[in-house]
């Protein structure tokens, strides 16, 4: 059933959207690079352990790191090829990785090998939630939340609702909307896998308004008997946050501090979902995922299936970057990052890259003083004070941030930045408040256990 949407969060803003270039572009293949390098911290947890060697030949799809525990996943092989060198590699957040390069055998002997599948017939929650861990995956979304973590309903809780985040808001990235046309299949057959995690009864598949051809095309690839709504949600930013989605789609407000699970809801991006019917079937590791790759200094752009581990750099000398680039950032402006190396990697979590050339991007940086015009305020879809928490963060005042006004709340979506006539960086003040404040908390953690 599909059905048009009209209620959403209030608040919110409208960024140009910048998707026409690439969404009527299929999904290709990627080349594969002439080095592959693979951190092993790809998601949020413990990063898995290394279980080759340097010198060792590997196949695609071989497990490289296992899980280091049950809030991590393995990492698998994205081609066969010989491991060259295990060593500190850097991350897009600037910080160091163990990592491994791993140099590729020709194209020519590149099979996957697969290990046990998961029986969707047989297979009870416990079974797929191993399933989903041993095949790596994580929330393509951009989270990197291990997924079987995502999905195990804690005691006293219950899944009435399976939301499919089908919205992709990020502006300039066309990835769902590509796969939600062209992998409908597996879409479904992961909602049959989530649905026995999950428990769950009922199905909703949201989806934004500019992307009516997926929706359109999704209601009709629904089996007979499978219990799944289409909605068709207006256009506004940050539609596709988890909390802002279940309002939308349920008119229900997810607590300060909560999860989805608290108003009996679990989301899963749809790139993922597509994933876990892709891989689970034939138990193999998840070696190359869907990005998009765009932006006024990108020449070749679109929609491509792009091993993990590609180093950057290749990616834009592949895509046809201009020479003189100012900004690239690995996810979309608003809640990705700004790369300070191109000598970082496509990971789990990159659902895309988006290069803007000098003559693109404001010259200036200059930061102006608060002017309290509120328009911070009125964009926060949550109801935070971002002029007040920007304030209280230049002045070190961490546990006022958090305590009263809210500051582990955001989810750091960029809408305050966006508005902000005095260019004040709002979103990077919290990022780094709130790591500030981890660190503070894991402190006294060490020091109570001593």
């Amino acid at each position: 059933m599909l059905t048009f949407n009209t209620h959403s969060f209030k608040h919110g803003i409208h960024p140009p959207e910048h998707k026409e270039e690439t969404n009527g572009l299929p999904i290709r293949q990627f080349p594969f690079a002439p080095m592959f390098i693979l951190p092993v911290s790809q998601h949020l947890g413990k990063p898995s352990d290394i279980v080759v060697r340097e010198g060792q030949e590997v196949l695609r799809g071989q497990i490289l790191a296992k899980a280091n525990g049950y809030m991590s996943v393995p990492l698998h092989s994205p081609v066969t090829g010989t491991i060259r060198k295990i060593t500190s590699v850097r991350l897009i957040s600037g910080k160091m990785s163990l990592g491994i390069y791993l140099e590729p055998f020709p194209s020519s002997g590149q099979e996957v090998i697969e290990g046990i599948p998961v029986d969707l017939e047989t297979a009870g929650p416990d079974r797929i939630l191993k399933g989903i861990q041993d095949a790596g995956i994580v929330g393509l979304g951009g989270a990197a939340f291990p997924t079987h973590v995502k999905l195990k309903i804690p005691d006293g809780k219950t899944c009435e609702h399976l939301i499919i985040n089908g919205v992709e808001c990020e502006p300039y990235l066309t990835t769902d909307h590509r796969v939600m046309l062209e992998q409908a299949g597996d879409i479904m057959m992961g909602i049959r896998y989530l649905l026995k995690a999950t428990g769950a009864q009922q199905v909703i598949i949201g989806i934004e308004a500019n992307k009516q051809d997926a929706a359109d095309y999704l209601a009709t690839q629904i089996p007979e008997r499978l219990p799944v709504i289409i909605k068709v949600v207006p256009v506004k930013y940050p539609q596709g946050a988890e909390k802002m989605l279940i309002t939308s789609l349920l008119g229900k407000e997810v607590p300060s501090g909560g999860l989805p699970i608290d108003v009996n809801a679990v989301v899963v991006n749809v790139a993922t979902t597509a994933e876990i019917g892709r891989l689970l079937p034939h138990g193999r590791g998840i070696q190359e995922r869907v990005i998009t790759i765009t932006g006024p200094a990108i020449r070749k752009k679109g929609n491509y299936l792009v091993p993990i581990g590609t180093p950057l750099r290749y990616v834009l000398e592949q895509a046809g970057a201009a020479d003189k680039l100012s900004e690239v950032y690995m996810g979309g402006p608003m809640m990705g990052m700004a790369v300070s190396s191109l000598d970082i990697s496509i990971v789990k979590g990159t659902s895309g890259v988006v290069a803007f050339g000098e003559e693109n991007v404001k010259q200036t940086d200059k930061v102006y003083p608060c002017i309290r015009c509120g328009a911070c305020v009125d964009a926060c879809a949550i109801f935070l004070n971002p002029s007040k928490l920007g304030i209280l963060a230049k002045a070190g005042a961490y546990d006022t941030m958090v305590d009263d006004y809210h500051l582990m709340d955001c989810f750091e979506c960029g809408s305050c930045s966006y508005v902000c006539p005095s260019n004040i960086p709002l979103v990077q003040y919290f990022r780094l408040s709130k790591e500030i404040i981890r660190k503070r908390s894991n402190s006294k953690k060490a020091i109570s256990n001593v």
